[in-house]
């Protein structure tokens, strides 16, 4: 593989710059634990500071593009031309609470469809990014989803309904048939994170609902070009209006689905 296209070059420079504010900022973070106020709002004013850069370069790169931001909202671009869909900090709670897991996520759509991707975790300094037909990786390494097909042999991803969201009852039934199927079910705290890291083979499949846009963008496009699958949780193409999201191989997607469904 020989280097980034420009669209990725651009996705990375903004990452990069995105991720020194947000670097030294988690630095920060268990120096304001003493406060329920101060870490919540320290935090929140880093989210705002990383959309403010990532805005900034995306939009001074590409003028023409679109956005849909988690912190800034909807902004439309040229007609027909793509838009940025853009998580400046995906996994807040767990920076807020001084875990190192944490993303941001970019993605590009074009005419409804996802063209290209990155999850960039600023700690570990691990990108992972895609462009379709141009397969996935994480930095120069070439990404494959994990070939297992057995469901007594996979650890599958999730994320766990919070106060006010999501259908709790829902969730833990799904939990319990999983469960009583597979080797492992780990919750990480951050939905971009966990669909690259089913792209690089490090969990065998992922499930959640609601996720938003910006949470699944970047990871779906990552996925697909490592081979994967992603539907919502009827197996259709609906995960950005539906914020269902399935994901695994050839196999383990379909084993996953079956149990999501019930």
């Amino acid at each position: 593989m020989s280097g980034y296209s420009a669209l990725i070059t651009v996705m990375d420079k903004a990452c990069r710059k995105a991720a020194v504010a947000l670097r030294r900022d988690f630095g920060e973070v268990e120096n304001l634990q003493v406060s329920r106020k101060g870490p919540a709002d320290f935090v929140s004013q880093a989210d705002r500071k990383a959309d403010a850069t990532l805005k900034a370069e995306l939009g001074h790169a590409r003028p023409n593009f679109g956005f849909l931001m988690e912190e800034s909202g909807e902004q439309a671009g040229e007609d027909g031309a793509p838009r940025w869909i853009v998580d400046p900090l995906d996994g807040t709670t767990n920076f807020l609470h001084g875990i190192p897991h944490f993303a941001i996520s970019i993605g590009v759509e074009q005419a409804g469809e996802i063209i290209a991707g990155m999850v960039y975790q600023p700690i570990t300094d691990e990108v992972f990014w895609a462009e379709r037909g141009r397969g996935a990786w994480v930095g120069n390494r070439r990404l494959r989803v994990s070939g297992r097909t057995e469901l007594p042999d996979a650890v599958f991803a999730t994320g766990i309904p919070f106060l006010g969201h999501g259908e709790h009852g829902r969730f833990s039934a799904t939990l319990n048939r999983v469960m009583g199927q597979v080797a492992g079910v780990r919750r990480f705290g951050a939905a971009a994170l966990d669909l690259a890291w089913v792209a690089a083979g490090r969990f065998d499949g992922f499930w959640e609902a609601p996720l938003k846009p910006w949470d699944m963008a970047a990871g779906i496009a990552i996925i697909r070009e490592a081979g994967g699958f992603v539907s919502d949780y009827r197996g259709g193409d609906t995960m950005m209006t539906s914020g269902e999201v399935v994901a695994g191989n050839s196999v383990l997607h379909g084993k996953l689905l079956g149990l999501v469904k019930g």
